[in-house]
């Protein structure tokens, strides 16, 4: 018999004014598949009691801190059985680590961590844990996503000759002086990258996922165009992959008129295809010598692999928190299989550590390239 409960939720992270936190908590509700009954919402005590009574959180379930709370919840007997870690890069190892070795699965955001070293000892931890680890490589939930890399494997571009990706922002072309602004460019709490390990990674994920392609070499050019800054702001990077094809990916959060502009195109030996993130229910595929076609989300043509994934008819919109959502309904169908005892189903795609650690090669490749300037490097 299935076991339908929606599985016990706790955070850490995502208070009052996280963006990121509200996210996961719209895609853990989007199904009904999680129940959010726990939290440690900020490092300030104060805060964190604030920001979990404004959920509605029980009183006796809202924590200072992650240590109590993975202790506690674990003793429990209607503990959490997962955990969404939503905090700066540089507590997700500590805390990834406190409900991994308790038995608690956990849904982690990007990148991994902050320090290779931390990546490898999270590694380890998850290789020695019951529990799963989920990365929210969100982008890679959208349907569309899930039929361009169906197309690639069934062989419809022929073999990938290019591989093309970008993520342009423009929130960081000044100083700004907000939260967001102050951890992501302070390497302290981000780590060694700056736009390469916020959107960098998400580029580099989602390109690697289509395409099925392993990265083998890079050369990075990075700039931190902004007067003090210590991370990067702008990176342009060339990359060599296992079987012959060639890419380049650019990621910038000072490109003035871009909001979220991740865009990705792939080219084969018999045609290529374009999807951008800011239209997420079109993708334009050209087989090579006919006229380009318009695919759409739900519309003739729909692949399994993205009928999987969509919920509401063609026509109907679906973006950014739907595609977040397919991860947590893909962890929420691993987590049933193993709460049943079941092997986790060989048909969920949703990101693992290994995606997680291979972001986090990616932005140490590109810091070690850059400092060589812009040397060609290896991975690992």
């Amino acid at each position: 018999m299935s076991d339908d409960r929606p599985i016990r939720l706790g955070m850490v992270g995502g208070g009052n004014d996280a963006f990121i936190g509200g996210v996961h908590r719209i895609a853990a509700r989007i199904d009904g598949r999680f129940r959010l009954v726990a939290g440690a919402l900020s490092s300030t005590p104060d805060k964190a009691q604030a920001s979990g009574a404004a959920l509605g959180l029980d009183p006796a379930r809202i924590y200072d801190d992650f240590k109590a709370m993975a202790i506690r919840e674990a003793r429990l007997k209607d503990g959490i059985e997962a955990v969404a870690i939503v905090t700066p890069n540089h507590i997700h190892y500590a805390a990834a680590r406190a409900f991994l070795k308790r038995g608690i699965h956990v849904i982690c955001d990007k990148p991994l961590t902050s320090t290779m070293a931390d990546a490898k000892k999270l590694v380890k931890a998850a290789e020695t844990s019951d529990a799963l680890f989920v990365l929210t490589h969100n982008y890679t939930g959208y349907p569309l996503i899930r039929q361009a890399r169906e197309m690639i494997a069934r062989g419809d571009l022929g073999q990938i000759r290019l591989v093309q990706v970008e993520y342009a922002q423009d929130w960081l072309t000044q100083h700004e002086d907000v939260k967001q602004a102050a951890w992501r460019t302070d390497p302290a709490r981000s780590g060694l990258g700056g736009s390469t390990g916020d959107i960098g990674t998400h580029a580099f994920n989602l390109a690697s996922f289509v395409s099925g392609l392993e990265l083998e070499m890079l050369s990075a050019d990075l700039q931190s165009f902004v007067s003090g800054r210590q991370l990067d702001d702008n990176a342009h990077v060339m990359m060599r992959f296992a079987g012959g094809a060639r890419g380049m990916l650019w990621c910038s959060q000072v490109a003035p008129g871009n909001e979220n502009g991740l865009r990705l195109r792939i080219y084969g030996e018999n045609g290529g295809i374009e999807w951008m993130q800011e239209n997420p229910n079109q993708l334009w595929f050209t087989p090579f010598g006919q006229p380009k076609q318009l695919l759409t989300r739900g519309g003739a043509g729909t692949t399994d692999a993205a009928a999987r994934v969509t919920r509401i008819p063609a026509g109907h919109p679906e973006g950014y928190l739907e595609g977040f959502a397919t991860i947590y309904r893909e962890a929420a169908d691993a987590i049933a299989a193993h709460r049943a005892g079941a092997p986790v189903p060989d048909d969920l795609l949703y990101p693992t550590i290994q995606d997680g650690m291979k972001g986090m090669q990616f932005v140490e490749a590109c810091v070690r390239s850059s400092q060589r300037d812009g040397a060609w490097v290896k991975l690992g």
